[in-house]
């Protein structure tokens, strides 16, 4: 017997290996790869027997298992749920294009305001002293800032260095940046369990790699060991870049 197959079909059909790609890879990056074999292998299961073998007794059971394992998969994967649409939400176009309706302009900062982050990070590089610094974007870090010692300080190179000074009390976490301003000190970061990450990088650099999977902002950290200046963005790092480079990605980037 033919069947009929139009243009929505191979739309339907291309938009569920999407959805399912997606799905796949936010698993994968939070280690639930295996559950989520076995739940597709289960509603590969249940479209069988219901759809193609019409077994009615079975289908119906299968039916109310699926219906309330629905709740029980948003409660299970809520993180993932959450990231998939801060994701979205997140995206470039769509920035611009809630830019465009709403009227909100696009954040532009000078070489004076980033030349005193880049010159902190420089010294305290060469010094090798532990640093955390986030710049916030377009997402709000007001839980993030809450967790801290507020600031509210116009940024200095010489107030991140005594911040960030091995007997200051302020130095072990995090410094966020929001507005032009330094909002905060010693804020407390999500931390991330990446298994991929090097086993070198220590807590600063998982807690910077975790605020910058959680939110849109970016993270500079100063290696405490070696000295070395790296940043993580949308959960990737940039490792041991100089000066010159922070400076441009931070004149690229509008935190």
């Amino acid at each position: 017997m033919f069947f009929s197959f139009d243009l929505k079909d191979f739309l339907d059909i291309l938009l569920v290996a999407i959805l399912l790609y997606y799905s796949y890879r936010l698993m994968k990056e939070s280690r639930s790869l295996n559950i989520f074999f076995g739940v597709l292998i289960f509603v590969v299961f249940w479209l069988f027997i219901s759809q193609i073998l019409e077994m009615r007794l079975l289908g119906t059971l299968l039916d109310r298992v699926v219906s309330v394992g629905a709740i029980a998969l948003l409660i299970l994967f809520q993180d993932e749920i959450r990231k998939f649409f801060y994701t979205i939400g997140t995206h470039e176009r769509v920035r611009n294009i809630v830019r465009f309706f709403s009227g909100e302009k696009k954040q532009t900062h000078t070489r004076e305001d980033i030349l005193p982050i880049v010159m902190a990070c420089l010294s305290m590089s060469k010094q090798k002293v532990g640093a955390l610094i986030v710049l916030q974007r377009s997402l709000p870090l007001n839980d993030f800032i809450r967790s801290g010692e507020y600031i509210d300080a116009k940024i200095s190179q010489r107030l991140i260095e005594n911040i960030f000074f091995k007997n200051s009390p302020l130095h072990d976490g995090g410094m966020i940046i929001a507005h032009k301003r330094i909002a905060a000190a010693g804020c407390i970061l999500p931390v991330a369990h990446d298994q991929n990450m090097p086993k070198e990088l220590g807590l600063r650099h998982r807690a910077a790699m975790g605020v910058s999977q959680e939110t849109d902002a970016l993270a500079i950290v100063v290696s405490e060991e070696t000295g070395a200046i790296s940043v993580a963005f949308r959960g990737s790092f940039q490792l041991r870049v100089s000066a010159e480079d922070l400076e441009h990605i931070l004149t690229e980037d509008s935190f």
